[in-house]
Order: structure tokens, then sequence, then C-alpha cells
């Protein structure tokens, strides 16, 4: 009877390893499954980003050209204010004012976004 009831165990331990081994295969086929759904969600998005929209990309270049200009001028403001404070106008050899310059080396839109 011993020899029975062991073998009955091995074979029960046998199927438990079985259905056990089973259980954990299929899991890890789902996890592949989600990893390499996951891996193509991120090649989608990552191309999506490289081919932006032309017109969306134009119109980000001049939203950062007024943010630049808009910028300029404040600080051309307060350059003035403080010129009239002191009394005295800087001019450049050209007979251009300082602030003025500043307007016109404008960064370009690949300088901004750096």
């Amino acid at each position: 009877m011993t020899s029975a009831s062991v073998s009955f165990r091995i074979t029960r331990s046998t199927e438990d390893l079985a259905h056990t081994t089973h259980a954990l295969s299929l899991r890890l086929v789902k996890l592949e499954q989600r990893l390499e759904a996951l891996e193509l969600q991120i090649q989608h998005a990552l191309e999506r980003r490289d081919q932006r929209d032309p017109l969306e990309l134009n119109s980000l270049e001049n939203v950062e050209r007024l943010l630049h200009d808009c910028r300029s001028l404040l600080g051309l403001d307060g350059d003035a204010s403080q010129e009239a404070a002191t009394g005295s106008a800087s001019n450049s050899d050209d007979g251009i004012e300082s602030g003025a310059v500043d307007v016109l080396a404008m960064d370009s839109p690949e300088e901004l976004a750096a």
C-alpha cells in the first residue's frame, strides 16, 4: 500500500505541476502580448512626434517669434525708462539705439526651442 500511496502522490504532484506550468505559460503569453502592444504604442507615439503637422510647426514658430518680440519690447520699455530717468540716451555708431539692436538681432525659432 505504501508504494501505491507514493505513486498516487507523485501522480498528483505531477498533475499539479503541469497545471501550474500551464497557468504560468498563459500568463507569460498575456504579458508578452501586452508588452508588444505597449511597444507599438510607443513606436506610434514617436512617429507622430517626428511627423508633426507642418501647419502646427509653422504656428508654433510664429508664436515663438511673437513671444520673443514681446520680450524684446518689454526690455526696450525698461531700458527707455532707465535712460529717461538718468537723462542719457545711448546711441551706437550707426545712430541706432542699443535697445533697437536687440529687436533686430532676434533669435531664430530653432535657437528658441533649444
